[in-house]
């Protein structure tokens, strides 16, 4: 099949959990002998990557435009381009799934979260992810969750049944130590938080409950976002030594950080399935996160839940723990994401998605 990917920021994965999931699923639709095509707004130097063909968009660079600039964009190109399916990411790109369908493609938009949730939108940009979960009801031929919470939530409130298809995760840790070596971080000397540096994602939180515990473990907080300025300075005032903050890192070094952690911490309160935390599990970190369904969905059972309330106290209990107990949690953590979050199940699921939407067609 010819399939497009349409509304991340493209690959090589350099932001965020949607940028990783076009990432790990083109390069394994090309390894079954499909064309991919990827929209990105960041030039490569090459025109193809891991087997993906590249086609990079301009778009507006501002906060509550950016994405739906490029999105536009390229379903404009992607009328000329002849694709057999298209796969849209992000709810708010729902209002385009309707047009490719015109020319004969065949449309699936993942929806991810509730992103109206997020702290960083101002009112117009809440209504218009609430306008796009209805929209995304019927604008593309298929919806897809990759949370059950979120599957429920669009069958209560719109009466609209999802495609369940996980999100996925590598599974082992790393050998290899520089990006430690380089922030000078000892193996299971130190406690890992990663996200985009966004309110909803809490870096303050877990940065001020840290420093309530007395450890001589460290606390690296890897994380950046393009339009959280102030709220970044305010993560970044600290007089604590054990603090780390180095800003985003990607690729081999944020492989290298989850596989020799203590602990890995997930704050993040909004979201459906959140890619970080399955990666953390796979690695075998020992997993703290905060008490969200979503959160409990992926984790229940394999790591120690918290609140904000609680984080601190949560944080000397992992360090109580017994060597033992670490372990076996760790194990089922593992275990875990082998059982359902692996990323050729994933690719498995939606090419039976997408040869499903062509022989409709047919």
């Amino acid at each position: 099949m010819r399939i497009a990917i349409v509304g991340t920021r493209g690959v090589p994965a350099n932001y965020g959990g949607f940028e990783t999931f076009a990432e790990e699923l083109g390069q394994r639709l090309v390894a079954r002998g499909h064309e991919v095509l990827v929209y990105c707004r960041q030039p490569h130097p090459a025109s193809h990557y891991l087997g993906m063909r590249l086609c990079t968009l301009p778009t507006l660079r501002h906060k509550y435009l950016e994405t739906i600039v490029h999105t536009a964009l390229s379903t404009l190109h992607l009328l000329t381009q002849r694709q057999e399916v298209a796969l849209y990411c992000n709810a708010a790109n729902a209002i385009f799934a309707w047009m490719p369908r015109l020319a004969g493609t065949r449309v699936a938009l993942n929806v991810d979260g509730l992103e109206r949730k997020r702290k960083k939108w101002n009112r117009l940009a809440k209504a218009w992810y609430r306008l796009s979960e209805w929209l995304a009801t019927f604008c593309p031929d298929r919806a897809v969750s990759d949370a059950v919470a979120i599957r429920a939530y669009y069958r209560e409130v719109y009466g609209t049944e999802t495609t369940f298809i996980a999100y996925g995760a590598e599974m082992g840790k790393l050998p290899t130590r520089a990006a430690l070596d380089e922030l000078g971080l000892a193996p299971e000397a130190y406690f890992l938080y990663v996200s985009r540096m966004e309110p909803e994602n809490n870096a303050l939180l877990v940065r001020e409950a840290f420093e309530q515990v007395e450890t001589n473990l460290r606390l690296a907080l890897i994380g950046d976002a393009p339009y959280s300025h102030d709220y970044i300075a305010r993560v970044r005032d600290t007089q604590d030594p054990r603090i780390v903050m180095p800003g985003a890192i990607y690729g081999q070094g944020y492989k290298e950080l989850g596989s020799h952690c203590f602990a890995y911490i997930h704050a993040t309160e909004v979201g459906g399935t959140h890619p970080a935390l399955i990666e953390a599990m796979g690695r075998g970190a020992l997993v703290l996160y905060l008490d969200t369904e979503e959160n409990r969905e992926v984790a229940g059972g394999v790591g120690l839940p918290f609140t904000a309330a609680s984080l601190a106290d949560v944080l000397r209990q992992a360090l109580a723990l017994p060597a033992a107990e670490r372990e076996r949690l760790r194990a089922a953590a593992v275990a875990r994401v082998q059982e359902r979050y692996s990323w050729d199940a994933v690719t498995d699921a939606y090419l039976a998605l997408f040869e499903e939407l062509c022989t409709d067609r047919g």
